[in-house]
């Protein structure tokens, strides 16, 4: 028979130990869901040939990841792994699959190399049934892993009795197995629900496969934290460290420099060049690319941004879906909104903010200006305070201000307006008609001069 292998996430549980209604697989880590990690390990190993089964807020779940379209099973009563693994089956089988991996959907840590080893290991053994154990000096509500002269077996936490399965030796069930669905598959029915959780667990396809004379191998990776679980907000906010550390390690190999690097908190797709230099305490999420030798100071949060090689951000910046060109400079405590655009050379200093708004190459907006659904021209120098007033209460409007204009200090720009090239505006104005190019505009009251009484 040729081999044909797919995946399996188990994501149907509502993860009560979290407290909370949202699905446990879409509590982020780093800005991504838990579960998303699990299928992009997957995805590595077998491509399409990845299905998820969903259970609690179904809907939320399968909302969340777009791209697994056409591959969730649904679990519509959530009575355990086993189940689960049987209301897959169907589609596994159509699949024309001859060996499934099936993965808990709650194990972020969890990454293709780790999966292909074992994959390696089982695939030599020609095993029925195999799955990963590791060893931990608290099992907590982990599985026990129990060996004894009969065989071995998985034994829930809490229908673990040691005056039946012997002291525990911190060797538990990692979630990861792989079966080989022709003699895996008719055990199904045979799963009983008889524990205190009164759930059909996959655990005990273990017992039932050695009682059929059935290959069984269990593959221990020591206290491997890759197979590590989540189960309650401590647990999370662990994992969340230790692929917090892995992803900054990868940027420190590469040439990032990455200065009190343990408050420095990078998401898994963010792309950063070599020698771009960064402190923190700092957050950079999404789909973020940072090029080289870029500066980016601390106490910065950016999120699907663009910032090009030679960029300087200055500390306490918050960046959003914008674009930063090549020698600008950005801050300290600087906006950026999503559509902000700064082009080559030009600045955003302290107190501005951006969005859906241009600033041309050289362009200048150093100090407490807010520029909303406008264009700046090239070299055009915008002074402190001058705001573009762009919502009418009902729409949105443009402001257009050409390339080497002047706008004084404390100026508001009542769009929609175009101040034209090389024009003037004095300080203190307020702008309500197109200015021409070369022009001087004044839009504020005579000053009045009097004696003091």
């Amino acid at each position: 028979m040729t081999l044909r292998e797919g995946a399996l996430a188990l994501a149907a549980g509502k993860g009560t130990r979290m407290k909370s209604d949202a699905p446990k697989v879409l509590a982020t880590l780093l800005g991504k869901p838990i579960l998303w990690y699990v299928t992009q390990a997957l995805s590595a190993l077998f491509g399409d040939e990845v299905r998820t089964v969903v259970g609690h807020r179904a809907e939320a779940v399968e909302a969340a990841f777009p791209e697994l379209a056409g591959r969730f099973v649904l679990q519509a009563e959530q009575l355990g792994t086993g189940h689960a693994l049987a209301c897959a089956l169907p589609a596994l089988t159509a699949a024309g699959l001859t060996h499934v991996l099936v993965v808990n959907g709650d194990a972020p840590l969890v990454t293709a190399e780790s999966l292909g080893a074992f994959l390696d290991t089982a695939r030599a053994a020609e095993a029925d049934l195999a799955f990963v154990s590791i060893t931990l000096p608290e099992p907590g509500s982990y599985g026990r892993v129990v060996r004894m002269a009969g065989g071995v077996s998985i034994v829930e936490a809490k229908d673990f009795d040691p005056a039946v399965h012997g002291q525990a030796t911190g060797e538990i069930n990692a979630g990861v197995y792989r079966l080989r669905l022709e003699t895996i598959a008719p055990l199904l029915d045979r799963l009983s629900n008889a524990n205190k959780s009164g759930e059909y667990y996959i655990t005990d396809l273990v017992a039932l496969a050695q009682e059929a004379g059935l290959a069984v191998l269990p593959v221990s990776c020591g206290s491997d934290e890759a197979y590590l679980g989540i189960n309650c907000p401590r647990e999370l906010v662990a994992a969340e460290d230790i692929l917090r550390r892995r992803i900054v390690e990868a940027h420190l190999d590469a040439g990032v420099i990455i200065r009190a690097g343990q408050s420095v908190r990078i998401g898994p797709e963010v792309v950063i060049g070599p020698g771009a230099d960064l402190c923190g305490p700092l957050e950079i999420y999404g789909s973020t690319t940072i090029g080289a030798g870029t500066t980016i100071a601390s106490h910065c949060r950016i999120e699907n941004a663009a910032i090009a090689a030679g960029a300087t951000i200055h500390s306490y910046c918050h960046i959003a879906q914008a674009r930063v060109a090549t020698g600008c400079l950005v801050g300290p405590y600087a906006r950026l909104r999503p559509g902000a655009v700064m082009e080559e050379g030009s600045h955003a200093g302290n107190f501005v903010e951006m969005k859906k708004a241009t600033l041309g190459p050289g362009a200048k907006a150093n100090h407490l200006t807010y520029l909303g659904d406008a264009e700046i021209g090239a070299g055009t120098n915008v002074g402190a305070g001058t705001i573009t007033c762009n919502y009418d209460g009902v729409h949105k409007h443009k402001t257009v201000v050409g390339q080497k204009a002047f706008i004084g200090s404390n100026t508001s720009l009542v769009a929609p307006v175009t101040i034209g090239d090389g024009a003037l505006v004095g300080a203190g104005s307020v702008i309500t008609s197109d200015v021409p190019d070369g022009a001087l505009a004044l839009g504020r009251g005579r000053q009045v001069t009097k004696p003091r009484k």
